[in-house]
């Protein structure tokens, strides 16, 4: 046993002293103790209580003695909680969470998480534990408070640094394999290295990990991606085969391929490198791990950023390797479909990911031409607010090895953000608001609400970008005047051909309003009606052949 000076410690001397009184033995344990040893902040302790009911029995007997209401009792597992809001308890600025349960030993069917629960001894409750670096723990009880019981020399694997079993890892991992994942994350948050023998127990039971719930993944994956070094723990998921279980697209990713000795680049470690730069930039922002909100999501545009390559991987005789269109692929298909999949948010936070993702190689794109206010113009009009991080992502995915080629493209990106600089300063198109809203084009135009409408508001939109007029009321309207007659034509004509379209005609309805919309339509009125009657059929044929193939 060693003394160890915890953080908290003003409430961990009560919740001993309240053990004292009730004649419990009671020890902090577990990943606050960890964390007390690396210097690291935790607002979450557990305290293992010995003896049977203990664990309730203490939390509630805590609760009264802080004056933080009744404890949350979960009589099913034999644990409670008790929330210490900020300033309750003395010397406590930040909230604190207390989870409290009693000694314990488990067993698992094989087909099951859900574990076999008797009471038990400290070393029992810590032998079930996932890492001997997780199985220390610290006397509460104030004849011994601070001592450091280590049964499983956690003190040493947390000196070097590696992630061990305090059991064999086939044992550990079988009885909960959700810990396999956790063995991924904490390599990542903390710079450990996996022990070899439980690295070998991972691959073995990669397939294991279905058992577990999707929410307890998904926490996992979260944690690793907002962590200190998320590609450390994807690589370990990779190489031990669970990454093939949890995020196959992911997976699906590694691998190269040669055609006439040329090959493209392993797209999985390509990510990770885009990953390992997008935290170098954020720590250049002032963003620390665990990282959250906006920064976490940006990170999942890193990860998913090539994520249809499979999908749209080429070889051209001449050219080599292409994946023409995975950047509108993954946002259309893929992610949303991950999204669901893993039980990700479908709100802001998928629409921030797919709109990043469809929009990462516009920037590198502009660099390769002299930089117009047009095609800034609309890179600030489609990425909106998101356009910093726009531009954080595509400098995040430079890993090319020749550094020449690295300047040339950071001096591109140079020039891109000063022109947007410029631009948005003359334009004003982040986040842009027509200067002509729906109401006035409908009164301009003497309709409702309708095609007619739709397309006068494009047609100031288009207008606007290219540079034609000022981002302006006055300019703007004088433009919608000057349209009005031809925008109220089309709108008359796209009314009357949809109306003559039956059953399955009506899945061309797009192509005939993009058509009236933007394109060359005859002023005679029934060449205009033969004219999108043509694109009707085209649509359909279209339509058709996809379909078969």
């Amino acid at each position: 046993m060693t003394d160890l000076s915890l953080p908290h410690e003003r409430v961990l001397r009560r919740i001993g002293a309240v053990a004292d009184r009730l004649g419990l033995a009671a020890y902090a344990v577990g990943g606050a103790v960890r964390d007390a040893l690396l210097g690291r902040p935790t607002t979450d302790l557990d305290v293992v209580a010995v003896g049977p009911g203990s664990g309730i029995a203490l939390a509630e007997a805590v609760a009264e003695d802080l004056g933080t209401g009744m404890a949350h009792v979960y009589p099913a597992f034999g644990t409670a909680a008790v929330t210490v809001p900020p300033g309750a308890a003395e010397g406590e600025e930040a909230r604190l969470v207390l989870e409290f349960v009693g000694a314990r030993k488990e067993s698992y069917r094989a087909d099951s998480r859900k574990p076999i629960v008797e009471d038990g001894t400290l070393d029992d409750d810590l032998a079930r534990r996932d890492f001997t670096v997780n199985a220390l723990a610290v006397t509460l009880n104030a004849e011994t408070f601070g001592a450091l019981v280590d049964p499983f020399e956690g003190l040493a694997d947390l000196a070097a640094a590696r992630l061990v079993t305090p059991l064999d890892p086939a044992e550990t991992f079988d009885d909960d394999p959700l810990r396999m994942l956790r063995a991924a994350r904490f390599a990542a948050q903390l710079g450990f290295e996996v022990a070899p023998e439980a690295l070998a127990a991972m691959r073995e039971q990669a397939a294991r990990i279905a058992i577990v719930s999707q929410e307890r993944i998904t926490d996992e994956l979260q944690k690793t991606v907002a962590s200190a070094r998320p590609s450390r723990g994807l690589a370990i998921l990779y190489e031990t085969g669970l990454l093939e279980h949890t995020v196959p697209e992911l997976a699906a990713l590694a691998g190269t391929e040669a055609v006439g000795g040329q090959g493209h680049k392993d797209n999985f470690y390509h990510t990770l490198g885009v990953l390992d730069n997008l935290v170098h930039l954020q720590r250049g922002r002032g963003v620390e791990a665990p990282v959250s909100g906006r920064d976490l999501w940006l990170r999942w545009a890193a990860l998913l950023h090539d994520i249809a390559k499979p999908d749209t991987k080429r070889f051209i005789p001449g050219q080599g390797w292409t994946f023409h269109g995975h950047e509108d692929l993954g946002p259309r298909r893929h992610i949303p479909a991950l999204f669901r999949r893993l039980k990700l948010p479908l709100g802001e936070p998928l629409r921030y990911v797919q709109d990043l993702v469809r929009l990462h190689h516009r920037p590198a794109a502009l660099t390769a031409e002299e930089v117009t206010d047009s095609a800034v113009r609309r890179l600030l009009f489609d990425a909106g607010d998101d356009v910093d991080d726009l531009m954080l992502l595509v400098r995040a995915d430079l890993t090319s090895k020749n550094p020449r080629r690295v300047r040339r493209f950071l001096a591109g990106f140079d020039r891109v953000e000063e022109k947007m600089r410029e631009v948005e300063a003359k334009d004003r198109m982040r986040n842009w608001q027509p200067p002509v809203d729906g109401h006035a084009i409908m009164e301009a135009l003497g309709v409702g609400e309708g095609i007619a409408v739709g397309i006068a508001k494009a047609w100031i939109r288009e207008a606007i970008l290219e540079g034609d007029i000022p981002n302006e009321h006055g300019a703007a309207y004088a433009y919608l005047l000057a349209h009005r007659d031809e925008a109220l034509r089309r709108g008359a004509l796209f009314d009357e051909v949809v109306r003559q379209l039956q059953g399955p005609e009506r899945a061309a309805t797009g192509a005939i309003k993009d058509a009236v919309f933007w394109g060359d339509v005859p002023a005679e009125p029934d060449a205009a009606v033969a004219f999108l009657m043509d694109v009707k059929d085209a649509a359909l044929a279209a339509r058709e052949a996809t379909d078969a193939g």
